[in-house]
């Protein structure tokens, strides 16, 4: 690992960033270029203190998962990336792997997407990205540790994220997130991190082994979604899904058709994500 040639690189990533290019202010006292620590902080999901020693080219070596989010959160091209898994003594991702970075390109576009809520998902269902729109409709998954922010564990093992009301819609659901990962399984059959989460899916919930061994596949695709907010109340909307063919990985869109409640709702919260 090569810690003083590291820290010099996410310093150096860190500067070439402005904060409205990753959604936060600008402010009017910022006494230095680019981001702050604890705004990359925030962003990758690390502590502060985390951020701060591995730019003075101390502390332990980062996992895979830190490096990930950290170059994700830095805004970092593939060679970039490598050279960053490289520098702290680990093998770049392999072909083969699910790809867990997110061109800087699709980040400007979930940006631009400020009347509506949306996020990015691996093709695994991990959450890569979300906007203000879509943390203040769904919950800020970026709190939440690493192997949680996944909308299949979340199906099966966590709050469920999105509250739906008919059993209809929650079976059709979780038929569409099972099949979601036996597709991506025959796809990426060697990634240690898809068989470990679907290995903990199917020791934890007996729903999610049940619906496994019906042995369905399906792909993301677009659907109506009912949501209970806390503050809101039922909303019923569009999701769509946009496909990176690439990647594989996903954008879902929420909206609504004009003078609908669904509409009404995500204007009132579009004006508390505006304050």
């Amino acid at each position: 690992m090569d810690r003083i040639e590291l820290a010099r690189v996410i310093k150096a990533a860190r500067a070439r960033i402005a904060p409205e290019d990753v959604g936060l202010p600008a402010g009017t006292r910022r006494r230095v270029a680019g981001l702050r620590r604890e705004e990359v902080a925030q962003l990758a999901g690390l502590s502060v203190e985390y951020v701060v020693r591995l730019e003075q080219g101390r502390g332990p070596q980062p996992s895979d998962q830190v490096l990930t989010a950290l170059t994700r959160a830095l805004r970092l091209e593939r060679d970039e990336c490598e050279q960053v898994f490289r520098l702290a003594g680990s093998s770049p991702p392999l072909p083969g792997r699910i790809e867990m970075s997110i061109r800087p390109s699709m980040l400007r576009l979930l940006e631009r997407l400020r009347d509506l809520p949306a996020l990015v998902l691996s093709a695994k269902g991990d959450v890569l990205a979300q906007n203000s729109m879509a943390c203040a409709l769904l919950g800020d998954f970026m709190r939440w540790p690493t192997e949680e922010r996944n909308i299949v564990w979340q199906r099966f093992l966590g709050s469920g994220v999105t509250h739906v009301s008919s059993p209809e819609e929650v079976e059709t659901t979780a038929q569409q997130y099972v099949g979601w990962l036996r597709t991506a399984r025959s796809r990426y059959p060697d990634d240690p991190d898809l068989r470990s989460l679907i290995e903990n899916l199917l020791n934890r919930s007996e729903q999610f082994w049940s619906m496994w061994e019906e042995g369905r596949s399906t792909t993301s695709r677009s659907m109506r979604k009912t949501i209970e907010h806390p503050d809101l109340g039922t909303l019923s909307l569009d999701c769509d899904t946009l496909l990176l063919p690439d990647t594989e990985q996903t954008m879902i869109v929420f909206s609504a058709a004009p003078n609908s409640p669904g509409e009404a709702a995500l204007d009132t919260l579009r004006a508390t994500v505006s304050v």
